[in-house]
């Protein structure tokens, strides 16, 4: 029976029935979960040896990256644990990355060596974040984590290409390492080279006095004075030398991590007063010098970076003290303490509690040992912001017990390296009639702005006060090497990579420089050799003590009587004591300012040379009648200003340097009578150092919200030209009388800024020019 069968047989078919229905296909999922673990499963099919080998390079970048981002924020177990922990997180991030990148290109079908491709995306993803996270706008980041990577990458093909054995590729290998050796180069901004070396004017009778940045003649023996509960230093636990207070911090303190605790194993009730103590052998007393070091990561400790300058001093007859203050410090993994800057203050005045309550105890090393009336605070960034709140404490502490207890000490010296200048609670430290002393670099790429200088301008003196008041500025001198622990990088790794490093000068000549100005500074002020006082007058006195870089000096002291500040009112046509007029310059009055164009609180008068060939272009200032009187310029030993190069902009010659404004000073008594002096030939005015802080200006605009600004910032120098030299010019000019005072620009586009003009004695100090 053929065709249609009965119930249950087998049907036929044939071409009276049509053609038998078509097999049913699989669902379109499961065709797509099929074709997706057939690519899946062909992941690797193009990473062949030679892409396999290649991740070497790959990995590298990675585990670099790691390293260096780990480094920046340490967790305080050691640089090896770090290291351990960067391998360890850059092999697992990365293997895990790398091969679902890789999956996900092999779903695409690329025909690519997908697991090399997996991990260059991750490389670059990674560095991309870490130097987003570390302050570089995305652009930059990007453009850098594409460069690294690809250098990576490269670095491993070239590795393959040996590998494979074959002469060719053996040759393109070798082309490959010679290139990639050569990249980096590429990338690093050599600087602008210091145009001012061999500029420096020496035009000066050194002095005689023995160099200060040599060891003195006392034996000293270096202890500690701690808690004893430290869990990471011994120092300041077991091994402690004195036993000292806790103190309870939470009148300032509300915002302090658990995390911070743990790593302590201490809150902010119970702060340890440790220190580092450097004492001279002998009776005594000694004048006291605390330092204070700043804000550094926590992790890395900080105080042992000065003890270059402690053995110094206690070699010279000082008691130096360096705190412990780390555990107010920044930290990546607890952030930093609220109130830092008023804590850091407070604890300076807690340790000088602690010291007095020593100096009364029989048979402890300060007892009898301390000479009360000569105290000094030195401290570097923050802490030299702290170290003069400490010395005008009432402004923060008035209410505070500790006040009260450190009124036994006077402090009488106050020395910031490199200091911070934030207001707190809405006030600035305003010293009165204390010896104050501040060193700059040029090259800070931390605390990039001069602020030292701020403080400097809101200390002031009575009349006829023996203190005084110094800055000095240095062309090549970075942020962190006034630290001798803290390196050469002045911001946190990954960002400090890319901060230019070629001109900055070596670590141990940027100390010289220190140790030279703090022992001086203190062996005048504190011990009362007034031999070293030139050297904060004219810093070309002590030319033959420092390394060679270029200086810029201000000086005042209770000595000084001012004609004019310019900060009594915004008229130009009045000075002061006197009255101004100007022709064939543009003049105004204006604020001096940073790098990013911010005040520095002090105003100056700005000339600029506008006049024709043939005419004259000067500024005079006209003393009003009696004023000579008043100022009893009897005693008086010459004329003093500030200076502020602003030639930045001119060139000439085709020069790259920035050629000195021409300018000469003419004094005119009340007779008519004048004698007029060339300022170059008794100190030149120098140009200020351009100062490029990272590879590349377009970098630099892109780092850290481009908070770097201009290459220069308004920088004074202090002239003092002795009336004994204009009288060399002219022998009847009589100073005691004098009537005016006119400043000459000579040259076409000179540009400068004017301050503090007055008259100086010489009961501080007297620079003798050859």
């Amino acid at each position: 029976m053929s065709g249609e069968s009965i119930m249950g047989m087998d049907l036929e078919y044939g071409p009276a029935y049509g053609p038998a229905p078509a097999p049913l296909r699989p669902r379109l999922y499961r065709r797509i979960l099929v074709e997706m673990g057939r690519r899946i499963g062909e992941t690797y099919r193009y990473d062949t040896a030679l892409w396999r080998t290649a991740l070497s390079g790959l990995w590298l970048i990675g585990f670099l990256a790691f390293t260096v981002s780990i480094l920046g924020i340490p967790t305080g177990f050691g640089v090896a644990t770090d290291i351990l922990l960067a391998a360890g997180a850059g092999t697992i991030v990365l293997a895990i990355a790398g091969n679902v990148v890789a999956i996900l290109l092999a779903l695409t079908g690329m025909r690519i060596p997908r697991l090399f491709a997996g991990f260059l995306l991750s490389d670059m993803g990674v560095i991309l974040l870490i130097l987003y996270y570390a302050d570089l706008e995305i652009e930059a980041a990007a453009v850098i984590a594409v460069l690294v990577t690809l250098l990576g990458g490269l670095a491993g093909l070239a590795v393959g290409l040996l590998r494979s054995g074959k002469v060719a590729r053996r040759v393109t290998g070798i082309i490959l390492l010679v290139a990639l050796s050569l990249f980096p180069l590429t990338l690093v901004n050599g600087g602008q080279g210091n145009p001012l070396q061999g500029s420096v004017d020496t035009d000066v009778v050194p002095l005689s006095a023995a160099d200060p940045g040599v060891p003195g003649n006392y034996s000293w023996h270096r202890f500690t004075y701690a808690s004893g509960k430290d869990l990471h230093r011994t120092e300041y636990g077991a091994d402690a030398s004195l036993i000292s207070a806790e103190v309870d911090a939470s009148a300032y303190i509300k915002d302090w991590s658990e995390l911070r605790t743990l790593f302590w194993g201490f809150g902010y009730k119970s702060l340890p007063l440790n220190a580092q103590v450097w004492m001279p052998e002998g009776e005594g007393p000694y004048p006291l010098v605390l330092m204070v070091h700043g804000n550094h990561m926590m992790e890395d400790y900080s105080e042992g970076g000065y003890a270059y300058l402690g053995e110094l001093l206690a070699s010279r007859g000082f008691i130096a003290i360096s705190l412990d203050e780390n555990f107010l410090n920044y930290s990546a993994w607890s952030g930093i303490p609220d109130n830092d800057f008023k804590v850091r203050t407070w604890m300076i005045l807690k340790h000088l509690e602690q010291i007095a309550t020593f100096s009364k105890e029989s048979g402890n090393p300060f007892y009898q040992k301390i000479d009360f009336a000569q105290t000094a605070l030195l401290g570097h960034s923050r802490g030299g912001q702290a170290v003069a709140m400490a010395a005008d404490a009432g402004r923060w502490f008035k209410s505070d017990p500790v006040l009260a207890a450190t009124d036994a000490f006077h402090i009488a010296s106050v020395i910031a390296l490199a200091p911070t200048d934030k207001a707190i609670d809405g006030q600035q430290a305003r010293l009165n009639d204390v010896n104050y002393l501040t060193l700059q670099g040029a090259r800070d790429g931390d605390v990039h702005d001069f602020y030292g200088d701020r403080q400097y301008i809101r200390t002031s003196y009575s009349r006829n006060s023996n203190a005084f008041k110094s800055s000095l500025y240095i062309a090549d001198a970075n942020h962190s090497q006034f630290n001798s622990d803290w390196g050469l990088t002045d911001q946190a790794l990954p960002a400090g990579l890319f901060l230019s490093r070629s001109q900055i000068m070596d670590g141990n000549d940027q100390r010289q420089i220190a140790k030279v100005y703090v022992s001086a500074f203190l062996e005048s002020t504190l011990h009362g050799k007034k031999e070293y006082q030139d050297l904060f007058h004219d810093y070309r006195s002590g030319l033959q003590w420092l390394p060679e870089t270029t200086y810029y000096n201000r000086f005042q002291s209770g000595g000084f009587r001012p004609i004019v500040t310019f900060d009594e009112d915004r008229n130009k046509n009045t000075a002061g004591n006197g009255t101004a007029e100007a022709t064939g310059l543009l003049w105004t009055e204006e604020l001096a300012k940073d790098r990013e164009s911010k005040s520095k609180a002090t105003y100056g008068v700005v000339l600029e040379h506008t006049a024709k060939e043939s005419e004259v272009a000067s500024y005079s200032i006209t003393l009003k009648s009696g004023v000579v009187t008043e100022l009893s310029l009897e005693g008086a030993q010459g004329l003093s200003f500030s200076l502020a190069n602003h030639d930045a902009d001119k060139v000439k010659d085709n020069q790259e340097t920035p050629l000195s404004p021409d300018v000469e000073i003419e004094l005119t008594d009340e007779k008519g009578t004048s004698a007029r002096l060339p300022l170059n030939e008794l100190r030149k005015i120098l140009p200020l150092p351009q100062t490029q802080f990272t590879w590349t200006p377009w970098l630099e605009e892109r780092m850290s919200d481009g908070k770097y600004g201009d290459l220069s910032e308004a920088i004074f120098q202090t002239y003092e030209l002795p009336f004994e030299e204009f009288q060399k010019e002219e022998p009847s000019l009589d100073p005691e009388k004098l009537t005016t005072i006119t400043f000459y620009l000579q040259e076409k586009g000179d540009k400068i800024m004017l301050d503090d003009i007055g008259f100086y004695d010489g009961g501080t100090g007297t620079t003798t020019v050859k």
